[in-house]
């Protein structure tokens, strides 16, 4: 193991019914790294990061190690890991204001609901609003949550898993539903967030490669349960290995301020 390891999946396997869902796969991640894991719907990308995060178990074989310690407080490592979904949205208390959804994130809750013997504090509220306006947001502070755009409840969901200071941030098809302009919108800032914070490790999950920012130099290729590729992302880049992984050679790949198209 290295010594700025953070995840480790080493020949890890999930099986449902019959059904092999993931299969002998391997992946580390290091502290400060930047990953995009693409693939298809299907391919297994949400069911590795459940199991890296310590949501679920590897049934079928496999091991799971977190800064190089195979068991561990599971708990706790689920507080150390940000995870940013669009299916969290419909859980978050519709008429909360937006700052106290980014609170509630300190304390790994679904909506704050303090309590007596762990209550947010002035400045619980002042890093809100930083890491809201880290990420252009600033504004949208008292606004009830269930009112914002899906691009701006996204933003506000990526303040909220920095609240818990996380060695890592899982961000699983944030663009998922999104429409062009506010996609792009929610990339242009997500990439300036990511210079001001080198140090983060971070993981894009989506199956679209166009999605994939300049900041991130690592690639993990899922298909059917498998790792198809595990490479720098710009060695993903080309004609060939995208026939590899979708089946189908691309007509033409257009680059633009360092992301790439893919025209088929």
């Amino acid at each position: 193991m290295r010594q700025d390891s953070l995840i480790e999946v080493i020949d890890v396997s999930y099986h449902a019914d019959e059904h092999v869902l993931l299969d002998r796969v391997s992946w580390q991640i290091n502290a400060g790294g930047r990953w995009a894991v693409l693939g298809a719907n299907g391919s297994g990308k949400t069911l590795l990061l459940r199991i890296a995060s310590g949501w679920l178990w590897p049934n079928a074989g496999g091991e799971v190690r977190r800064k190089g310690e195979t068991l561990t407080d599971l708990r706790e490592l689920r507080r150390s890991i940000g995870w940013v979904s669009s299916g969290m949205i419909g859980s978050i208390p519709h008429r909360e204001p937006t700052i106290d959804t980014v609170v509630s994130g300190r304390f790994a809750q679904i909506g704050l609901w303090p309590v007596e013997w762990e209550r947010p504090t002035t400045a619980d509220y002042q890093q809100a609003q930083a890491y809201l306006s880290e990420l252009g947001a600033g504004e949208l502070a008292e606004r009830p949550f269930g009112l914002l755009s899906q691009g701006e409840q996204q933003k506000a969901l990526l303040a909220r898993a920095r609240m818990a200071q996380p060695m890592l941030i899982v961000l699983d098809e944030p663009c998922g539903g999104l429409d062009p302009g506010a996609r792009e919108r929610f990339l242009e800032e997500l990439g300036r967030y990511l210079e001001r914070v080198p140090d983060l490790a971070f993981i894009f999950v989506t199956h679209h490669l166009e999605e994939i920012l300049p900041q991130v130099d690592q690639t993990l290729v899922l298909s059917e349960g498998r790792v198809v590729l595990n490479v720098p992302t710009n060695a993903l880049l080309t004609e060939q290995t995208l026939e590899k992984v979708y089946g189908r050679r691309p007509r033409q790949i257009i680059e633009s301020a360092g992301r790439f198209w893919p025209i088929w």
